[in-house]
């Protein structure tokens, strides 16, 4: 019996569609359009005191649930728009300046991080680009920080971010882990893994929609660090409005910048309480299970798969190469079978702990008939 089922009825959506999305847009839950009408009942009956009633300090108290998910302590996770900004503010940290100027990340990473590591090259850092295969032994004396993905977006390959971070301490270098293909589906634990810094985002596994991004700065590093993509939310006596260098908060607050997108905050919530109730590991064996019936599934048909046929190194995603995949996804999502295609990849297939293995079928059973 599939225990996870019982929390199927919380989407409304998959009572009319077969939702093999959630590597790229979790299901909305129920409870997220309620959330969201709490935001506006507060708004207008409480107007200006709801800052001080709770909105204020919404970064931090919803952090709190995603710490709980990713290994952190509360305190350590403060809310974010989205990975971009959440990437910015820790890159802005650094003098890359510095002889030790060397930013080292995957060829696979995600194009967002990419465009910022290679838009620093203005301010003296090198980038230096290696297959995800190479990134361990290619840490050096020169690297500064190695910007990684957890999962990979494009082949839902697992990297193992403790040895990288491991090797980065022991080179002198700080790491940034972008666990946004992994939080919610596969187990992560920042603490144990060391890792400098995480970033992430609720729109994928966590099911909590967009604007509602995250980081996680080690503890011991606060003190250290001074953000130079900042705002008033950062600093230490906020409401003073000090016009002055910036006095940065004392905790992770000095992390954030301007105005924070309270809705976002309202709706993502109820995702990561959902993620919490069915616990990540549970989830995950369940994402094994299915991901390796899919597998078995596609190689039965012929198809070429894309993604870690090795459970140890396969995240929640099966990728199949298959001609026309474009024009399958299209077809499928008309038929409201929500899958995607990404270039040089193929269809990207992600079952989550709400499916059920007669909609893996399904998924399999539609592609073979539209790739004749």
């Amino acid at each position: 019996m599939d225990n996870l089922l019982r929390l199927r009825h919380e989407f409304p959506s998959l009572d009319h569609s077969v939702h093999m999305i959630s590597h790229s847009l979790g299901a909305m839950p129920r409870l997220a359009r309620d959330r969201l009408l709490q935001f506006a009942d507060q708004w207008s009956a409480r107007s200006i005191r709801a800052w001080e009633e709770g909105w204020w300090e919404m970064p931090r108290s919803v952090g709190n649930l995603i710490a709980r998910i990713i290994g952190a302590a509360e305190g350590e996770v403060v809310m974010q728009p989205n990975v971009s900004i959440a990437q910015a503010i820790v890159l802005s940290c650094f003098d890359w300046s510095a002889p030790r100027n060397h930013i080292l990340s995957e060829q696979e990473n995600f194009p967002t991080n990419l465009y910022l590591f290679h838009a620093l090259q203005s301010d003296g850092a090198k980038l230096i680009t290696v297959p995800h295969e190479q990134l361990l032994h290619s840490i050096d004396e020169r690297t500064r920080l190695v910007c990684l993905s957890h999962v990979l977006f494009k082949s839902s390959y697992i990297q193992d971010v403790a040895a990288i971070t491991s090797r980065a301490h022991q080179m002198g270098a700080m790491v940034v882990a972008d666990i946004y293909q992994s939080a919610g589906s596969v187990p992560v634990d920042v603490r144990s893994w060391n890792l400098d810094f995480a970033t992430g985002g609720s729109v994928k596994w966590l099911c909590g929609g967009p604007g509602a991004g995250y980081l996680y700065v080690r503890r011991d590093l606060w003190q250290s660090l001074e953000p130079k993509l900042t705002g008033w939310m950062a600093h230490r006596a906020p409401f003073q409005f000090d016009p002055g260098p910036i006095d940065y908060s004392p905790d992770a607050f000095r992390f954030l910048h301007g105005t924070p997108s309270i809705p976002a905050l309202y709706a993502a919530q109820s995702g990561y309480e959902l993620i919490l109730e069915a616990g990540v590991d549970h989830i995950r064996a369940k994402s094994l299970r299915q991901t390796r019936l899919l597998i078995d599934l596609a190689l039965e048909r012929g198809f070429r798969i894309n993604s870690p046929t090795d459970d140890r190194t396969r995240g929640g995603v099966v990728i199949l190469d298959i001609p026309e995949g474009a024009r399958i996804t299209q077809q499928l999502l008309a038929r409201d079978i929500l899958l995607d295609h990404r270039p040089n990849a193929g269809i990207r297939i992600a079952p989550h702990f709400y499916t059920t293995d007669d909609e893996c079928r399904l998924t399999i059973e539609e592609i073979a008939k539209l790739a004749v």
